[in-house]
């Protein structure tokens, strides 16, 4: 009779895909691999990401003197690359925040423990969330207390930018541009060396070169005369350009401005059109979730507009809806009926803005 019992089947254990061990593991690869997308670098994404600093910096504030202009341009920045901006509340105003990190309760922020930049080396505090400004853009249902960068979201997009303009620049760099290859009978190689120094630099002159259509010392040369060849690299058949100009499209609309914007053909109404759109789906929202957070964590109503700063409306069409508002307003009081309901048949608003 065996005197060992048998073996209990051990039960495995695994981790979620959304579990504590998996979104701390992730948050970490975030911070070690840099929050931030790649393509940071090329003069679209950097056009991209001045539009919204400047258009933060100009956005009307009202209930708080905290938002300053400067503040709100760190702010925008910092969302256009990092998806996120933490500034700790003082008396003196706004602090930014270079690093933090932070405890959560039921998927909201308790506790933020930030890095505060300095000349002489920054420091770390720690600090209640009450106390911070957290202000953060495209965060998703795992993780909603992280900000995600348009360009982490388009990431595909962002990798063939900077794929297409570094092969650019290294063609441009190493490759042969303008080079060519000229025909000429077996010499030594010091005669090729000099006859290399006669073109260069001879530019606008009379080059005269013997041919090579000679038949001296005993056989005749091949038949072919002083005929160049170009070796400069011909980047048409690849469609760098259609390529370039797609890539640069796709990131424009990640960051909420129309590819019409940049085109070397576009008109007065274009640039207008593709500045509303920029104001009312891109920079608006965030305005609005600036003013939230603020007035939750600053203790009174804070709100921000930036469709007035901007002009990003269209002036004619509202002065012709201010005549026919009057007009109609005129016309309720003639008829007596109250002007204040007439208003509402139409969902007109005090505090609507654009």
């Amino acid at each position: 009779m065996w005197p060992f019992k048998k073996k209990e089947p051990e039960n495995e254990t695994r981790s979620t895909g959304t579990g504590y061990t998996t979104q701390v593991m992730q948050a970490r690869a975030d911070y070690i691999g840099g929050v931030n997308g790649v393509a940071e670098l090329t003069g679209c994404v950097q056009g991209c990401v001045s539009l919204w600093e400047g258009g933060l910096m100009q956005a009307d504030v009202e209930g708080t003197d905290l938002l300053t202009p400067t503040v709100l341009g760190l702010a925008g920045r910092a969302l256009a690359l990092r998806g996120e901006a933490v500034f700790v509340i003082r008396d003196d105003g706004l602090l930014p925040c270079s690093d933090w990190d932070l405890t959560t309760r039921l998927s909201k922020p308790t506790a933020y423990r930030v890095g505060i930049p300095d000349t002489g080396g920054g420091k770390t505090e720690t600090v209640l969330a009450g106390e911070v400004l957290h202000l953060r853009i495209g965060s998703e249902v795992n993780m909603p207390y992280v900000g995600t960068a348009p360009l982490r979201r388009a990431r595909l997009t962002a990798g063939l930018l900077q794929t297409l303009e570094s092969a650019l620049s290294e063609v441009y760099a190493n490759a042969p541009i303008g080079s060519q290859i000229v025909p000429f009978p077996e010499a030594p190689a010091t005669d090729m060396d000099d006859l290399a120094r006669g073109f260069r630099g001879s530019r606008g002159r009379v080059l005269i070169r013997e041919s090579v259509n000679v038949a001296a010392a005993g056989g005749p040369a091949p038949i072919q005369d002083w005929k160049s060849q170009d070796v400069t690299p011909d980047l048409s058949k690849a469609m760098t350009r259609e390529t370039w100009a797609a890539a640069r499209a796709g990131i424009e609309m990640a960051y909420g401005v129309l590819p019409g914007l940049t085109n070397i053909a576009t008109t007065g109404p274009m640039v207008r059109e593709a500045q509303r759109h920029l104001a009312q789906w891109a920079l608006m929202p965030i305005a609005t979730m600036i003013g939230q957070e603020a007035s939750e964590k600053l203790g009174g109503g804070v709100m921000l507009d930036v469709m007035r700063p901007l002009q990003a409306f269209d002036a004619g069409g509202r002065a012709r809806t201010v005549t026919a508002i009057v007009q109609a307003l005129a016309m309720a009081k003639e008829a007596g009926v109250d002007p204040a309901m007439a208003l509402n048949l139409v969902d007109w608003k005090e505090n609507q803005n654009g």
